[in-house]
Formats: C-alpha cells, sequence, structure tokens
C-alpha cells in the first residue's frame, strides 16, 4: 500500500459541521489523523464521547472544554487530553481554532 505523506491544505475542504463550527482534516493514515476545527464566539460543541483518544491543541481563541468531571478554561497554547470513551464537549467563548489529533483516525471525518 502507498502512504500518502503531503496533504496540501489548500487542498483540503472547510466543512461546516454546525452553525459556527466548520473543520478541515489534515494529514491521517490508519492510526492517526489531525484536523483543524474552526469556531465562532458561542458555538457548543456538545458533550459526546468517541473510542479514539485525542488531543486539542488550542491555536487560538478560548473555549471552557468538560473532560470527564472536571471543566476548563483554555486559551492559546493550551492543550488537552481526552482518553478513548471519555464524555467531553466545549463551549467557544472566543472565536477561535483548534488543531485536533486523532488516534486512530476518525473515518465519520472522511
Amino acid at each position: 500500500m502507498t502512504v500518502k505523506n503531503l496533504f496540501p491544505g489548500a487542498d483540503a475542504e472547510l466543512v461546516t459541521v454546525s452553525d459556527g463550527l466548520s473543520r478541515k482534516v489534515g494529514a491521517y493514515n490508519d492510526n492517526l489523523m489531525v484536523v483543524e476545527v474552526h469556531f465562532e464566539a458561542g458555538t457548543i460543541a456538545p458533550l459526546h464521547h468517541h473510542v479514539h483518544e485525542q488531543i486539542t491543541y488550542v491555536i487560538s481563541g478560548k473555549f471552557e472544554f468538560t473532560v470527564g468531571d472536571e471543566t476548563y478554561i483554555v486559551t492559546a497554547g493550551d492543550s488537552l487530553y481526552k482518553q478513548s470513551n471519555i464524555v467531553h464537549g466545549a463551549i467557544c467563548l472566543e472565536a477561535g481554532t483548534l488543531l485536533d489529533v486523532f488516534t486512530p483516525h476518525r473515518e465519520d471525518f472522511l
């Protein structure tokens, strides 16, 4: 199987997920995926869970994240880890962009 190494950002489609929330899938393989997520202020990512482990890096903006039983206010440069099947969600307090890394990749995003 041929491995794809370059995923040009100009070729990636910015997909609207819901009002105020859009995402662009970056590089991925079977075991790993990176996703750029754009939020408008006031947008809510409802509480949910999935089998994927996830790391979120805050590129810009301000967010209130719930991960399990804890709530955090995060800004640019902060990151969060979400283990498999933990309930998590976010409220965007100031418009911003997140970088999500998933393992394994999210088939439902492709």
